[in-house]
């Protein structure tokens, strides 16, 4: 018979790629975590993932399990927000995630204005790329994520919340970032420094650039803004980046650039009959947050 614990253990490998990487995100041991896939594949009867060395690859009972596999933790997921929403008091579990690009520098500083509003809610706050926010939200993990709009998923239901200008982040000396608006035509032939492949904004930061620069040459990729503004500051480059974080850019001076580039910022939810006390509150508590968006 099927566990969830199995189910729960089944979906994270399928993500992780790797029994170990797997057992690290979920908290358990590499070794109890086999045993448990073992048992879900002798219960069924087939195999689920062919190991390669250290990495596994789903086969094809194990690809035709695994979006059931999330709608059953989906459901578990609902069933025990269900019924603690029996009672109207605003308390219990809230995850929440949002992406590299929006955490540190608009949802990080204001999360603890919610929280006070509402102390018997335990926030669970995740930071991760989209594709990953998406997938937390399908198997249950996450309740709300706040991300880079669009987002076409048909469980998936979202709100825009503002929209964010884009600027050009360049050193401080450089003979461009005197200039009260920079076209993407005059960046010809700098190194664009970007997020790493898999990051929403990494695909805005390029459609910026290619307006000008049919194929922009890309020098570092990195995870996070602080390294890649420590590197433009050095002069080693120049980057696209959002209002909200070029607030960390020291050393270094931000443009406007020319037809005003901008991305939606919005949150993402699983479409489901009812929604929680703690989910509502924190949806309330970001819309009136999107009044005061760089606040």
């Amino acid at each position: 018979m099927m566990e969830l614990d199995q189910l729960r253990y089944f979906v994270a490998v399928a993500r992780a790629g790797t029994f170990t990487r797997a057992a690290e995100q979920e908290g358990v041991t590499q070794p109890s975590l086999s045993q448990q896939i073992r048992k879900l594949e002798d219960s069924l009867g087939v195999p689920l993932f062919e190991r390669r060395g250290r990495s596994v690859r789903l086969t094809q009972a194990g690809q035709r399990l695994l979006p059931q596999a999330r709608t059953l933790l989906r459901q578990a997921a609902d069933a025990r927000q269900s019924l603690g929403e029996l009672t109207n008091r605003v308390c219990g579990r809230l995850a929440v995630g949002a992406i590299p690009t929006v955490m540190p520098y608009w949802l990080a500083p204001k999360i603890a204005g919610f929280q006070s509003q509402y102390p018997e809610v335990e926030v669970h706050l995740v930071e991760n790329i989209t594709a990953r926010l998406i997938e937390g939200l399908q198997t249950g993990d996450l309740d709300v994520a706040v991300l880079s709009l669009p987002v076409a998923f048909p469980d998936v239901v979202c709100s825009e919340l503002f929209r964010e200008e884009l600027l050009f982040v360049l050193p401080g000396a450089h003979p461009l970032a005197a200039l009260p608006r920079l076209d993407p035509r005059r960046i010809a032939g700098e190194h664009l420094l970007v997020l790493r492949e898999g990051h929403c904004f990494r695909k805005d930061a390029l459609a910026v650039c290619r307006r000008g620069v049919r194929e922009p040459g890309t020098v570092f990729e990195s995870d996070q803004f602080s390294s890649v503004f420590a590197l433009v500051a050095s002069g080693f480059g120049i980057t696209v980046a959002p209002k909200m974080a070029v607030q960390e850019a020291n050393g270094c001076r931000h443009v406007p650039i020319t037809g005003g580039p901008s991305r939606r910022i919005g949150y993402a939810q699983i479409r489901r009959p009812y929604v929680p006390p703690a989910q509502k509150a924190f949806i309330a508590w970001l819309k009136e947050l999107r009044r005061h968006p760089s606040g």
